[in-house]
């Protein structure tokens, strides 16, 4: 790896600053760096899990999909995080279960399996990264499932709406009802419904690859339906 690169690694996994340096040295010297356009696929659905990806800039998407095309986010991995899928399936000798893109273009540290595997047994520092990773992301796991599986569509699209009025300026989001629908495991025509009704209550302005949150209160209180 490049040595100029390695300051910015080093504050983006403070594993590597908490661990011993025998364990920096290590991963520096095994780590390959890749660098992935958008919506390339970083793994398919019966890979065999042959590194474990780290996040280093950009993000990825791993969802699953249905019999008939339908798909639904498990989660997403963001600069500092790793994905959780390819460490069971290096550490438990199985092959990926689900599809992993990136969302945009995305830099990755890839360590060998068979590296993970020897540092989890000789570094306590990266064994406690993998394992506080993994159940972190168990329970955002489990909460997608208890969403998809208990709560209303209409209170889940507020949610998602929200949630993504949060991480752009102003009131426009650019998305498109097929784009929601992977999000949230569902119809591109059912959340194309919903929307529209969204849009005749005022809460929303549909616009071309476009939707305006319009009253964000009301989507507030919506969220909390069962």
């Amino acid at each position: 790896m490049d040595p100029s690169t390695r300051g910015p690694v080093l504050s983006i996994f403070p594993f590597l600053q908490q661990g011993a340096t025998a364990l920096r040295d290590a991963f520096f010297e095994a780590a390959q760096p890749r660098r992935l356009p958008a919506h390339q696929f970083l793994a398919m659905e019966g890979d065999p899990c042959h590194a474990l990806p780290l996040v280093v800039r950009g993000q990825a998407r791993v969802y699953t999909m249905g019999d008939e095309g339908r798909e639904i986010t498990l989660y997403r991995i963001v600069a500092g995080e790793s994905c959780i899928l390819t460490a069971s399936c290096i550490l438990g000798g199985q092959q990926f279960p689900a599809f992993a893109r990136a969302d945009d273009e995305t830099e990755l540290l890839l360590v060998p399996s068979e590296t993970v595997h020897a540092w989890m047994r000789d570094h306590p520092a990266w064994r406690q990264f993998v394992f506080e990773l993994m159940a972190r992301r168990l329970a955002s796991v489990i909460a997608t499932v208890d969403e998809v599986a208990f709560q209303r569509l209409d209170a889940r699209l507020a949610v998602y709406l929200l949630d993504q009025l949060q991480r752009t300026e102003g009131r426009t989001l650019s998305t498109t009802h097929e784009g929601i629908a992977s999000e949230l495991g569902s119809a591109r025509a059912v959340i194309s419904r919903k929307l529209k009704s969204f849009e005749h209550r005022g809460l929303v302005a549909l616009g071309r690859g476009q939707i305006t949150v319009r009253d964000a209160a009301a989507l507030r209180r919506l969220q909390h339906t069962a």
